[in-house]
């Protein structure tokens, strides 16, 4: 064999290896890229599945209020126990306990924002707040936009997720109830409200039956710690408010030593999470949310925890008020 022939079968070799080792290469490639493939494949599905099942109601909301994981939440937080500032400074109560518990449905947070009763649903309209959750009474009136004490419509109505029942009740200070013991006894006397409340509302329906001389006097403030302070300090004879505020008052104002409740519960009617009405969609994740918790049991630790299981609701409802 010449050299030239040894060399050519040199080379000839060369190129057989080379070609078996890049066929070797790109099977490991092929091989390696399908691999890739399949564990992206399987990792994004076991994304989703972990995504689903620690916020399994989060696909029902409105794609900007998931992208941004937060819904505003216009309330007066002045209210307790359904909202209200604790001893450090946290927003703390029945709806604030109850949003957190639907955050973890929704895969979102609940960023309640302080504003005065009767403009929260001016804030709303304005696009202000995503919803308002506020121990707010669903009513027509406020379905229909309706000024209550006017007849007048004043702006869009709003929609409502009901979810508590409550009543209004009438305390006065402990042993001093001056005579009051029904709301037909409040004539010739001063009762605080909360400004744009149903208890506002009842008293001036109840100042129009007032006999001559016999004037009830309607004081109005911004919130109900401001009316039970008019209270205690013998400005007003009695204070007007949701039952599970004014029993929650009665056992924690002074130790259980300045006020008791007077009379029995009225207007017993649902409290609504508050919603503009073109929001059909957040309407419904917010129901979807509120039901799942009353279905998993944590609705009614929330509402044992405040003393407020007698307005349990089973199911909750779209603008179940009248």
């Amino acid at each position: 064999m010449t050299a030239r022939s040894t060399r050519r079968t040199t080379a000839a070799h060369s190129r057989l290896a080379a070609v078996g080792a890049l066929a070797v290469a790109g099977a490991l490639m092929l091989t390696g890229c399908g691999d890739q493939t399949k564990d992206t494949k399987d990792t994004d599905k076991s994304s989703d599945n972990a995504s689903s099942a620690s916020a399994p109601l989060a696909g029902k909301l409105p794609a900007s209020i998931r992208d941004k994981g937060v819904i505003r939440v216009g309330s007066d937080i002045s209210y307790a126990p359904v909202e209200f500032k604790d001893a450090s400074g946290k927003t703390s109560g029945i709806d604030p306990d109850l949003a957190e518990a639907m955050g973890k449905q929704l895969g979102v947070t609940f960023d309640f924002q302080n504003g005065t009763f009767d403009a929260l649903l001016t804030g709303l309209r304005s696009n202000r707040y995503d919803m308002a959750m506020s121990a707010m009474t669903d009513n027509k009136n406020r379905q229909d936009g309706v000024d209550s004490t006017t007849g007048k419509k004043v702006g869009e109505g709003v929609d409502f997720v009901d979810y508590l029942q409550a009543g209004v009740s009438i305390y006065t200070r402990k042993g001093d109830t001056k005579g009051i013991a029904s709301w037909s006894d409040l004539c010739g006397k001063k009762i605080a409200v909360e400004r744009g409340t149903v208890s506002e509302d009842l008293a001036k329906a109840e100042a129009k039956k007032c006999p001559g001389g016999e004037k009830l006097t309607i004081q109005a403030f911004d919130d109900n710690q401001q009316a039970e302070t008019r209270l205690r300090s013998g400005g007003a004879d009695a204070v007007s408010a949701d039952f599970p505020v004014a029993a929650y008052a009665v056992k924690t104002s002074g130790g259980g030593k300045d006020f008791q409740i007077v009379g029995d519960q009225v207007e017993a009617a649902p409290y609504g999470i508050a919603v503009a009405k073109d929001s059909t969609q957040l309407r419904d994740a917010l129901k979807a949310a509120m039901d799942a918790i009353i279905k998993n049991g944590e609705y009614q630790k929330i509402l044992a925890k405040w003393g407020a299981e007698d307005g349990a609701v089973k199911q909750s409802a779209v603008n179940g008020g009248k």
